[in-house]
C-alpha cells in the first residue's frame, strides 16, 4: 500500500526546507517495502522561491483532491518574497483544514505555522514557529490561540513544527516516523548520513 505525500508550496517558499522532505521520502520510497508518493502542488505555476529559483510545481491546487492524501507537508517562507500571500488565502487554508479534519499527519516547516493557525487549527495546541529576538512571529502565532513553545521541533498530536531550514530535516525524518516505523526512520537517517541530535538539542531554546 503506497503512502502518499503532499507538499504545499506557497509563492516565497524556502527551498531547503522542501527540499529536507523530497530527500527524505524520495531515500524512503527507494529502500522501503511500501511505496512513498510525493507531490508538489502550488495556487501558481512557476513559484518563484525566497533566493529566487523558479520551480514548477507538479500539479496545481485546483487540480487534485486533497483526500487523496496521507499527510501535508508545508515549507515556511520570507514575508518580503510574497509567502504570506499564497500561504494565507482561503484556498491554501482550505487544504490545511481538511487534512485538520481527518487528523492526517501535519508537518509545518518555520513560518509555516502561521498558515496553520490562520486555519483556526492550532487553538490551545502546542506548536513553535521561526523565533528571534523581539518575538513577531511568535507574537502573530499566539494571537490565533496557539501555544508557542521554543523549541526546534514540537508535536502536538497528528500536528508537528520546526523552527527553520536547520531542523526541517528533523522533522521530515520524524513524519517518515509516523508514517512507517522507528525503524526504518532510523535506517533512512543512516542511509542518508544524517547525524542524531543530542538529547539536549530538541530542548534548545531558538532565541
Amino acid at each position: 500500500m503506497r503512502t502518499r505525500v503532499l507538499i504545499l508550496l506557497a509563492n516565497g517558499f524556502e527551498v531547503m526546507e522542501a527540499g529536507c522532505f523530497t530527500e527524505v521520502f524520495g531515500w524512503a520510497n527507494i529502500y522501503g517495502d511500501a511505496p512513498f508518493e510525493q507531490l508538489s502542488v502550488g495556487v501558481r505555476s512557476p513559484i518563484k522561491s525566497t533566493f529566487g529559483f523558479d520551480v514548477l510545481p507538479e500539479a496545481l491546487l485546483a487540480e487534485i483532491n486533497p483526500d487523496d492524501f496521507d499527510a501535508l507537508v508545508i515549507p515556511g517562507g520570507f514575508e518580503d518574497a510574497g509567502f504570506y500571500e499564497e500561504a494565507l488565502s482561503e484556498p491554501f487554508l482550505d487544504i490545511i483544514r481538511n487534512f485538520h479534519n481527518r487528523q492526517a499527519p501535519i508537518a509545518a516547516v518555520c513560518v509555516a505555522s502561521i498558515a496553520l493557525a490562520a486555519a483556526g487549527i492550532l487553538t490551545g495546541k502546542e506548536t513553535t514557529v521561526y523565533h528571534q529576538p523581539g518575538g513577531k512571529r511568535k507574537t502573530e502565532l499566539e494571537s490565533y490561540g496557539a501555544v508557542f513553545v521554543d523549541k526546534p521541533l514540537v508535536i502536538d498530536g497528528h500536528v508537528m513544527s520546526s523552527t527553520g531550514p536547520g531542523t526541517g530535516i528533523e522533522l521530515a525524518l520524524k513524519l517518515l516516523e509516523i508514517l512507517s516505523t522507528r525503524e526504518f526512520a532510523d535506517e533512512i537517517r543512516q542511509r542518508m548520513r544524517i547525524p542524531r541530535p543530542t538529547l539536549a538539542w530538541y530542548q534548545t531554546a531558538q532565541a
